[in-house]
């Protein structure tokens, strides 16, 4: 049973924050470089003034604290308040604020996401779910098409009103701040404030996921406005600045996140998900949501424990539903605790791993879901009991036919249950970061808008998209599975934020964006580090591959080169596929040697940071 707590944002905010004199003294009101707007910048690209781009290591090996994420400078804002005193909670909110900036297509506050929190004086873990709900007034029917019965096509769902969840992210930040860290959401947003004024330098990534949704985001004004300013796609090397996300942060640090939840920016989300605003030549059928001023202001996001398996004598902890990330993950390894996969034989080693998850994924589809609407059997699919009785129907030497079925929560040998229920379709940009502070404490923290970009929604004048996170539900409404539409639920997700304990301190802090690859990302992290004898940064840049219970394998390039001729005798079908994740890790060796490690090469590289480096 995992222990459940909702947290209000009323209950949960400082006394005292929103008081005019204390916002005055924070240096919020008065004119400063962290607080005021630019007066004639314009939104999106412009010619960049010449400042270089500092140097962005993907590894740093080093003490006194430790950042990982996909962007450099968020990285180093992260870094910074952990210099200036800060712990693991204040680093890692204001880390994922900045990625809201930099990474606006995987991230930002009209998303949601999942915190995982280490406290290193009470060896406790605590998750905070905040994950985008579905609105009061949203039926099962909701993604079924009247006129013909069937479900609307996918990518038509994505990019319009009816997509769009309850955001979570602000209310997670905040959440985070009153239970672990030492400092304001206000001043944690200061960073942030600065960075989409005066702008981040674009690069090959951020263009080429503009150009990948032109055609959508032409047909949203305010986001053709922001991201092709002039109908131009931003030129890599320029400054892109956002004020009206300055703007936006700057009110809430102001007033606190009732500006977002209650005031007009909760009216303005409101009536652009119900009337979704598009160019008289719009071909996108742009569904209109049910979402309502009032759905906002109920958000909560929930403190509950964390999932938990033992791995080679290592405590491994994740999320619970109704993130399916921990269960999974736990699972996954589980299953392959019966076996030993040793980079001897690299061959059965990614054999086993395969197997492993497809077989979790088989039991994640057909019983995971939404925990205050589905009745998760989470403890049995961590049991130790449950995983031998999986792993026993895995044969060492060869490939099992898929989809293979979900295993009997009753099974103490290799029986199965019932037909699987259907995977569902995430989208993979996700982001995330991983953070450990000078005292010990730590968090891994996965964050998203869903696909890239979001719905291809912008709040007007607010400088942010909205997710299209209810595209992870099911959706043909069938009573039988645990992830179909129902009004307040949280839709099922991958995010598997992690976090692994060595006799009660952090050992490793891992994670990643990529839809349900994000749970075979983490396995493989792990699985290479702990039994291939990878480092950390070898097992974060090695190649992969994915198995979610699917007819085929799907590996990138790398990976079909490496090891397709060593899984050939097992008869895994392999098919080619793009990056797979783009994950930021920390280890902490036993003597406190800290490596922040983030992808070289996928998504445009990622930055691993440490306070003070090694010589």
């Amino acid at each position: 049973m995992v222990d459940t707590e909702v947290r209000s944002r009323s209950a949960l905010r400082r006394a005292g924050v929103l008081t005019a004199a204390a916002l005055a003294a924070g240096g919020l009101v008065a004119a400063g470089p962290a607080a005021a707007l630019p007066s004639a910048a314009p939104p999106g690209a412009s010619v960049n003034a010449g400042r270089p781009a500092p140097p962005s290591p993907a590894t740093s090996t080093g003490t006194g604290g430790a950042v990982s994420s996909v962007d450099a400078e968020a990285s180093r804002i992260g870094l910074e308040v952990l210099r200036k005193g800060g712990n693991a909670a204040d680093a890692a909110v204001a880390t994922a604020a900045a990625l809201g900036v930099t990474e606006p297509y995987s991230a930002g506050i009209g998303g949601g996401g999942y915190f995982v929190y280490f406290d290193a004086a009470s060896g406790e873990v605590t998750t905070i779910d905040g994950r985008e709900t579905a609105p009061a007034a949203m039926e099962s029917d909701a993604f079924i098409d009247p006129a013909t019965g069937a479900p609307y096509p996918f990518f038509d769902a994505v990019y319009s009103g009816l997509s769009v969840g309850v955001p979570g992210t602000l209310a997670t930040w905040e959440s985070a701040l009153d239970e672990f860290g030492t400092e304001s959401l206000k001043e944690m947003l200061k960073p942030s404030i600065l960075l989409a004024t005066r702008g981040f330098e674009v690069d090959e990534t951020f263009r080429a996921q503009t150009e990948a949704n032109q055609a959508r985001f032409e047909q949203f004004p305010a986001t053709a406005e922001l991201f092709l300013p002039g109908g131009e796609l931003p030129v890599v090397g320029s400054t892109f600045r956002n004020p009206d996300l300055a703007k936006t942060l700057r009110e809430i640090a102001l007033r606190g996140t009732d500006a977002f939840y209650e005031g007009a920016i909760a009216d303005e989300i409101a009536d652009l998900v119900q009337d979704p605003i598009t160019t008289d030549d719009a071909t996108l059928p742009a569904y209109p949501g049910a979402m309502t001023a009032d759905d906002l202001a109920d958000y909560a996001t929930l403190l509950q424990d964390p999932t938990h398996v033992e791995y080679r004598g290592l405590d491994v902890y994740g999320m619970a539903p109704s993130s399916s990330g921990g269960t999974t993950v736990g699972e996954s390894l589980n299953i392959l605790e019966n076996f030993e996969p040793s980079a001897d034989d690299p061959g059965q080693a990614l054999h086993l791993y395969l197997e492993s998850t497809a077989h979790a994924f088989a039991d994640r589809n057909a019983y995971v879901g939404d925990p205050a609407f589905v009745d998760v059997p989470t403890e049995t699919l961590l049991s130790q009991e449950f995983a031998d009785a999986r792993a026993c129907e895995i044969d060492p030497d060869a490939a099992s036919v898929k989809p293979v079925a979900p295993g009997a929560l009753d099974a103490t040998g290799c029986a199965a249950a019932a037909a699987a229920m259907p995977e569902g379709a995430e989208g993979p940009s996700t982001t995330h970061l991983s953070v450990v502070d000078r005292w010990g404490n730590a968090v891994a923290y996965t964050l998203t808008i869903e696909q890239t970009g979001g719905s291809g929604m912008t709040v007007p004048g607010r400088g942010f998209l909205l997710n299209n996170e209810l595209t992870d539900f099911s959706f043909v409404p069938n009573p039988d599975d645990p992830n179909i539409v129902e009004p307040g639920k949280r839709p099922r997700s991958s995010m598997s934020p992690t976090i692994v304990l060595d006799d009660g301190e952090v050992r490793y802090v891992v994670g990643s964006p990529g839809g349900s690859t994000i749970i075979t990302t983490v396995v493989q992290i792990l699985l290479n580090r702990i039994d291939l004898g990878m480092t950390m940064p070898e097992a974060v840049a090695a190649p992969r591959a994915t198995q979610r219970n699917t007819a085929a394998v799907l590996a990138e390039a790398d990976f079909i080169s490496e090891y397709a001729d060593d899984l050939a005798p097992y008869g895994h079908v392999i098919n080619p596929t793009g990056e797979i994740g783009a994950a930021a890790a920390i280890e902490v060796d036993a003597d406190g040697l800290m490596t922040a490690a983030a992808e070289p090469e996928r998504r445009g590289g990622g930055t691993g940071l440490v306070l003070e480096p090694a010589d």
